[in-house]
C-alpha cells in the first residue's frame, strides 16, 4: 500500500496491494480513508501572542504564513496548522481563511 501525503500530512492512503499470503494475486483497488471527513477541527477563534514571548517557544527555522496589513500584523504557525489545517480568522475587519 503506498501512502499519499499532501501538504505535509496523510490525507489519505491509497493502494494496490498484491496478497501474497493467500497466493490469489488477487489486486485491492479500493479507496483507504485514514481519517473521516471533517476529523481535523478548524482553529475558529485564534489567540495571538506578541512577538517577542512567542519567539521563545519557537526554533529560528519554524516555518510561519506571514499576513501584513496596513494596521496588522499576523504569523500563523505551519506547525499548528499540520495538526488543524485551516485557521477562520478575522482580519483588518475582514473574514479570512489560513489555509496548510
Amino acid at each position: 500500500m503506498r501512502t499519499v501525503v499532501l501538504g505535509g500530512l496523510v490525507t489519505l492512503a491509497v493502494g494496490v496491494a498484491t496478497l501474497a499470503a493467500s497466493g490469489q494475486g488477487r489486486q485491492d483497488n479500493e479507496l483507504h480513508v485514514v481519517l473521516p471527513r471533517d476529523a481535523i477541527p478548524a482553529i475558529s477563534k485564534p489567540e495571538f501572542e506578541p512577538a517577542a514571548r512567542a519567539e521563545r517557544g519557537m526554533s529560528d527555522d519554524e516555518l510561519v504564513i506571514g499576513l501584513v496589513g496596513s494596521r496588522e500584523q499576523r504569523a500563523y504557525s505551519t506547525w499548528q496548522l499540520d495538526r488543524h489545517e485551516i485557521v477562520n480568522d478575522t482580519f483588518e475587519g475582514r473574514p479570512i481563511a489560513v489555509t496548510w
